[in-house]
């Protein structure tokens, strides 16, 4: 079994053609990936029974063979009823519509080559047709008490639909397995409950009571390390949520993700993001804990939200309980003060007075509501303390869902009983972060390239010298100095640090970055030098790898010059630097690490509460290139002209090897 790299696409409503040029696009950009998910409606409406398809139809075109997709696909129903022309392929093929094209079942369950399990659940809920004895088949839009039933009973078994054989006890028993778990679910609906514990902001207010029990019921028993929906909204929008975990399962890590349309209608204003790239592992009970993320929240699935405590003392004459009736329904005899309804509580009301046009909530940025009206204004971080407003991240350890005076990180480096200590460090918000791109102070005149993961810039004050300076004997002769730094876009404290299955695409771009800049050097007659400070305390900030040219004569010593200046600052290098790394996974610890010329890594491992300077990189290769004045980087920044000037003549040297091009 090995790792898959898996493509997760929204509704295509129809714009099969077009689908799939987009899904080449970003598989030869970004590939290859293994396999592809098309979520919610693929065909969209169906045309009426008494007319027929075309034969320069998509959907005809598909299923005759004449319109291919480039990758393996596998779609399902959304929320309208299956073309009849797909429902007669499905019924002689069993799901093969077309070569890489293949429709899953409303229930189906699927186990790749790589031995990733793939739970479906198709179709729309209706709560008057829910209970009924039948199974829907695909001239229905809906699914049944009986479609989750039989979707539950699949994940028992571990065959695929060719190796099948109930000819013997033996062989069902072989064919069983003792969990449900999939590692990803498909659907069309949300599960209730999917918003609470969470602070991340929903596109429209209404998608906070749209989710569905049965679902939620689907994913308490598979436990779905990835779900993805396409119903959120209509039309769809995309929303993300935190990690959850399931810990009575070794920490079983679920996340949720809904994305909007490729195709049909749009939400006004920029396009909803319509797909999600990511690679995953099979997992097994010998399989190693996964590390906790550090923005996780609470489980919504097994977990309620803290309701209002009730009031015990003396009713007043003439009031009446909210609880006197069904629950979220006012109590007999109450009528809304603003429309006299009984039906809903003033609160609920459509006729309560809404913001004109262009007001913005000044807690969530959203439209539509009132500040006393915000869904997060109560809101609760996974520490128990205020949840944070968006776009805020603790300094600490990274996480979004609480502010650094409630992180246990920060509050594990401020122990100790000296008088007079300091307090807790100053939060870091999109503004203060120098590498967020979110942030509006963001020195973005220097930035060189950006690919789907991470972005290269030159830093401010960079060691090589490129105007006053240039013609020192040691200074490299790359275009634009060639000191850079590779910065993944979403900010993580260190490499490290990103959950192990988000992070293999970032490392993946940032090693082919640095394969780019290596190649870059080379033809300028100089080599590269690569390190990270991967601080994991109250200081730390946003995860980056700097990369430093180096004259070809320089190379050999930078080991040296290394070992001997950590032997003068009491820093010590791991003998075996992949098993240093491996320990600080997750998370666990900080460290130094440098990529040497030759490929080779000199690891450090930094000790809690112990010095180390972040200038230590700076310090070693100044050092090598005879260069003691350039230090101090604010000593060497220059005007926002030069800068520019630089980046020019690097772009247009960087361009030949930038792999984002």
């Amino acid at each position: 079994m090995s790792t898959a790299k898996v493509l997760t696409v929204g509704s295509a409503v129809g714009s099969i053609r077009d689908l799939f040029t987009k899904i080449k696009s970003i598989d030869d950009k970004h590939g290859k990936f293994d396999l592809v998910l098309c979520l919610g409606d693929f065909f969209g409406p169906p045309k009426d029974a008494a007319e027929a398809y075309e034969e320069d139809h998509e959907v005809m075109q598909l299923l005759e063979g004449r319109l291919e997709a480039p990758v393996e696909c596998y779609i399902m129903q959304g929320e309208y009823p299956l073309p009849a022309p797909v429902i007669e392929k499905f019924a002689k093929t069993g799901g093969a519509l077309s070569k890489n094209v293949f429709l899953l079942h409303k229930s189906g369950v699927l186990t790749t080559a790589q031995g990733i399990r793939i739970a479906c659940l198709a179709g729309v809920y209706d709560s008057s047709l829910y209970a009924s004895e039948d199974v829907h088949g695909f001239a229905s839009p809906h699914f049944t008490s009986k479609t989750v039933e039989k979707l539950l009973a699949n994940t028992m078994t571990t065959s695929k639909p060719k190796q099948q054989n109930y000819t013997s006890l033996a062989s069902i028993h072989s064919s069983t397995t003792s969990s449900q778990h999939v590692d990803i679910l498909i659907s069309n609906a949300w599960p209730s409950g999917i918003t609470h514990f969470s602070s991340a902001p929903l596109p429209i207010p209404e998608l906070a009571s749209i989710g569905v029990e049965p679902v939620a019921e689907v994913v308490r028993k598979t436990k779905p390390r990835y779900h993805f929906a396409s119903g959120g909204g209509h039309p769809p929008r995309f929303w993300e949520r935190e990690p959850y975990t399931w810990d009575e399962d070794n920490g079983r890590v679920s996340r949720f993700v809904s994305l909007g349309a490729f195709g049909g209608e749009q939400p006004s204003g920029k396009k909803p993001r319509w797909f999600y790239a990511f690679s995953i592992a099979p997992l097994s009970p010998t399989s190693e804990p996964q590390p906790k993320p550090a923005n996780a929240t609470q489980n919504p699935f097994l977990h309620r939200p803290p309701k209002r405590p009730l009031d015990t003392g003396t009713q007043q004459p003439g009031k009446r309980s909210r609880t006197d009736g069904p629950e979220g329904k006012p109590p007999s005899g109450y009528k809304c003060k603003i429309c006299e309804s009984p039906d809903h509580f003033l609160t609920d009301c459509p006729e309560r007075e809404k913001p004109h046009e262009g007001y913005i909530c000044r807690i969530c940025n959203e439209p539509g509501h009132f500040i006393r009206d915000c869904p997060v204004k109560n809101a609760v971080g996974d520490t128990g303390g205020k949840k944070p407003r968006e776009g805020y991240v603790c300094r600490a350890c990274g996480s979004e869902l609480h502010y650094i005076q409630d992180c246990p990180v920060a509050n594990q480096t401020g122990t100790g009983g000296r008088q007079g200590k300091r307090g807790p460090p100053k939060e870091i918000a999109p503004d203060e972060c120098w590498f967020c791109l979110s942030n509006p102070n963001l020195a973005k005149h220097l930035i060189v390239s950006i690919g789907s993961e991470c972005y290269v810039t030159l830093p401010k004050g960079q060691i090589i010298p490129t105007h006053q300076g240039a013609n020192h004997p040691n200074a490299p002769r790359v275009p634009g100095g060639g000191h850079v730094l590779i910065v993944p876009i979403t900010h993580y404290p260190t490499y490290l640090s990103i959950p192990p299955d988000l992070a293999e695409p970032i490392v993946d771009e940032t090693e082919k970055y640095k394969a780019a800049l290596r190649a870059m050097y080379a033809k300028h007659g100089a080599a590269a030098v690569c390190f990270e400070v991967g601080r994991m305390s109250a200081k730390g900030g946003h995860a980056h790898v700097q990369v430093v040219p180096i004259p070809n004569k320089l190379k050999n010593a930078v080991e040296d010059a290394f070992n001997e200046e950590a032997r003068a600052l009491n820093v010590t290098f791991e003998d075996d630097p992949d098993e240093a790394l491996r320990a600080c996974a997750g998370g666990r610890g900080g460290y130094f690490r440098v990529d040497l010329p030759d490929g080779r890594k000199m690891v450090h491992l930094m000790r809690d509460h112990g010095p180390f300077s972040i200038q230590f990189g700076r310090q070693v290769l100044v050092s090598i290139l005879g260069m003691a004045d350039r230090f101090d980087w604010k000593a060497c920044t220059q005007s926002e002209e030069e800068d520019k000037e630089d980046v020019a003549v690097f772009k247009a040297a960087f361009a030949p090897f930038d792999p984002s091009l």
